[in-house]
Parts: structure tokens; sequence; C-alpha cells
């Protein structure tokens, strides 16, 4: 953790104002490093693009009606964005880690998925309900994670979400899951070992830990209150969440099967006091931890001690968005310097291109049939690409899908 940590900087923004815009900060000193106005970015509607671009969905205080835009910032000369403007407004966004691929949510519980080379869009598909609230893609980015605000969680593989012949059709769920009983929060995702988790939070007070291959509860934390924010420890097993109170609880994750996933905190949580806010962000740079809040401050702690190292004020708003970057990629290139492995963004397509979609036209797929049929099937599968191959090349529609917590 101490190798690169002075290089670390911190990218802040809020959902209220674009005239707030994106702060970079350096954690180190507590200097500001760099302004970008004009942006207003939805929770979890903030990512960096292979350390080299900020990518920012826009929030849209009239909603989805009037179209939503999305705007990319090469970080070494952060001038004006590369605008693209979405159907709808976009909330929450993820991408895979190589950067090929952006995922974006909607209120209207629509998915969007674009190839950022050419800014292709390569499906749009109604993937829940409800406001989706939280994006994200698995470790080895072979799976789509999604959460609404009616507490649904939804997977699909990789593999038929690119489906290009059926590009225009409804992708098969691999699982879904409608344990918590309150909005979805957040999603993390790590690999342990030979295995792959991921854990959501939500409002209904509680963290759930999921095997993501076979869909298995594995565990669930119970919180007198409820969870706005989450996130994991880089190596350590410890789950970090943020409470609607300002308290931070820290959990060891233990992945073992149970018996009874339900697992009570009262003596296996220590609670971390240093907010009068809501929690609305949590990261981890090499400095250690980092929690944002209502209270229109930012901390970062010293987890061992439990105590705060540094507090920043943020006067113009809370902030709802952190990711930790390099200092170095801010640095502008010289015209007479190559920038090695120089990644390509284009304009990200408003509207899906109607080849290869049934009928000709692309469909924006509702969920009412998936959530009708339940099924309970338990995957045996011990590698996880042989599991999609099998799901997307034998498994039709209702084979694949599982319920999550069987």
């Amino acid at each position: 953790m101490e190798m690169g940590k002075n290089e670390d900087a911190l990218v802040v923004c809020g959902d209220r104002s674009t005239g707030v815009g994106i702060t970079v900060w350096n954690l180190e000193t507590g200097e500001q490093l760099l302004h970008i106005p004009t942006c207003a970015a939805a929770p979890h509607g903030l990512l960096c693009l292979r350390n080299q671009f900020l990518v920012a969905s826009q929030s849209n205080r009239h909603g989805s009606f009037g179209g939503g835009s999305i705007f990319i910032w090469p970080l070494n000369k952060p001038r004006s964005p590369l605008r693209s403007y979405t159907m709808e407004a976009i909330g929450p966004l993820s991408c895979t880690k190589d950067g090929i691929y952006i995922a974006g949510g909607a209120s209207s519980g629509n998915a969007y998925l674009w190839e950022v080379a050419n800014g292709r869009l390569l499906r749009t598909w109604r993937a829940h309900h409800k406001s989706l609230k939280c994006i994200v893609f698995s470790d080895d980015d072979s799976l789509l994670i999604c959460g609404s605000t009616d507490g649904i969680i939804c997977v699909w593989s990789m593999i038929s979400l690119l489906d290009v012949e059926d590009s225009g059709c409804s992708p098969p769920l691999l699982h879904y899951s409608s344990e918590h009983r309150s909005s979805i929060t957040g999603l993390v995702t790590m690999s342990a070992g030979a295995r792959s988790i991921f854990v959501s939070s939500s409002l209904d007070g509680t963290c759930k830990v999921w095997d993501l291959v076979s869909g298995r509860l594995l565990q669930t934390q119970v919180y007198p209150t409820s969870i706005t924010a989450i996130t994991l420890h880089p190596v350590e097993q410890l789950l970090f969440s943020g409470s609607v109170d300002g308290k931070l609880f820290v959990n060891v994750l233990d992945l073992r099967p149970v018996e009874d996933p339900l697992v009570t905190t009262e003596d296996q949580a220590f609670v971390l006091k240093g907010h009068n806010g809501s929690i609305t962000a949590l990261t981890f740079s090499g400095f250690g931890l980092i929690s944002a809040s209502e209270d229109f401050t930012f901390c970062l702690w010293d987890t061992i001690n439990r105590v705060v190292v540094r507090r920043f004020n943020h006067k113009k708003g809370a902030v709802t968005n952190m990711v930790v970057i390099k200092q170095s990629t801010l640095f502008s290139i010289s015209n007479h310097q190559r920038v090695p492995n120089q990644f390509h963004v284009s304009l990200l397509q408003k509207y899906p291109q109607p080849s290869n979609s049934c009928k000709g036209m692309v469909t924006l797929i509702s969920l009412s049939a998936c959530l009708n049929k339940q099924t309970s099937t338990n995957f045996q599968a011990n590698n996880l690409l042989e599991h999609l191959i099998f799901d997307s090349e034998v498994s039709l529609f209702l084979s694949s899908l599982v319920y999550i917590g069987t």
C-alpha cells in the first residue's frame, strides 16, 4: 500500500449543480491540482477510463425525457470535453478494465452498452422495472451486474450482451435476486482465490455477499440503519459500509459457505465516526480509506487507529463521486512527445444501428416474463469461462435464468 501512494490524486464531483464541476485534489498536501468546470454527475456516474480519460454522466434535473449526455475528458488535456448525447439521462456508469466497453443505466430501467473506440451503441434493453442505481462489471469483465431502486439485482454474461446476431432481442439473464427489500446503493466485486464474489448494499440496512458464478448467497450483514455506500479493502477481506447517519462499519468477510447466511454485526463490526451527514461515497487510495458525506466534507482515514488523518472541505456541495488517479496522468504532453499505447475514444452513439437486430429494429425488452418465472438451479461449473460458453451456446432463455439465493 505504501508503494506509489504519493502519486495518488483524488477526483471528486457532486450531482446537484453543473457549476461546481470536477476538482482534483492532492491527497498528501490537501491542495487542489485541477478544476474542470461544468459537470454534475449522478451517483456512481464518474469513472476513469484506462488511466487516460475521465468519463461522467451528466445529471439532468428534468429527468430522462429530454435526453442526457456523457462527457469525456482526456486527463492530460482536460479542456473542452467530448460530449455524447444519449436517448435519456444516464445515471450510473461502469467500464471494463481494458476500457473497451462502457455500460450505463437510466431512471427508466433501461441499460446501454457502448464500444468506446468507435462509439457504437451495441445494445439497449429494459434491464429493470425501476430506476437503475448501480452498474458494475465483474473483476474479469465477463459479467455485468445491475441494481435498482426496488432492490432487484440482475446479472448478465457479456457473451450474451455482445451477441450481435441477437442485439435487438432480450439478453438472457444469468442470475437475479430480489433478496433486498429496498433500493440498491452499492455493488462491488472482488476475486478471492478461485472464487469470484460481489457485495451488494441497500437502504434496507443490509449488505449481502454473493458467489458470482453459482449465485449463492454467502453472507448477510445486518446493520442498525440504512447503508448508502460500500467499498472493499484492496488487499484484506474487509468490507467498509457507510450509513445514512454518517457512521462507517467495518466487517471481516467470511467467504466460507454457511448453512444460515444471515449474520448480525453487533460483535463483529467496528465503527468509524467522523461525519455529520449521510455517507455518499467510499473509495481506497494508496493513503487509505476515503469517505465522502452530505456534510460537504470528505475524509482520509487511518483505519487501524480509527482516526481521520485529513479532512477536506468541499464548500460547493456534497461529493457524490470519487475516483483515484495517478498525478502523472495530469501532465500535459507536448507536441513532440508520443504517448505510448494512446487509446482512442469516439462520440458515443445516441441510437443503436438497426442492422442485425430483430425485425430490423432495436427493442427495449421488458423483464416481466423473467421475474414471473423463478426457477431454482444450482450451477456446478468450476470454470467461469466454461460456464459462460455453456450458457451462451447451449442454454436458451429459461435454462439460463437462475434465482440468486437458492
